[in-house]
């Protein structure tokens, strides 16, 4: 795992898990838009939009955890989460 700095200028490590939850977040709203735009599927990329987004900030939340077993609980959301967008 690689380090880089953050804003306050001091080390952080590269959390991949956190970078590609914000990337697949971005890719499902860009998906809900085009579908928007198209006027196809409404019902069903309003629940993509919300699943799929809801990985990343499940991620965030865990990061942010108070315990392990909070870190591993919202971790797991975050799985189901994902399950669901690519069911």
């Amino acid at each position: 795992m690689s380090n880089s700095l953050n804003r306050e200028g001091s080390l952080k490590r590269r959390n991949v898990v956190q970078e590609k939850s914000y990337a697949f977040a971005v890719r499902i709203v860009r998906m809900y838009q085009h579908l928007s735009s198209e006027k196809r599927a409404f019902v069903l990329s309003k629940q993509v939009l919300r699943s799929g987004t809801s990985v990343g900030a499940n991620v965030e939340e865990a990061i942010g955890g108070l315990s392990k077993k909070d870190f591993a609980a919202r971790m797991g959301i975050a799985y189901k989460e994902a399950r669901e967008t690519s069911y």
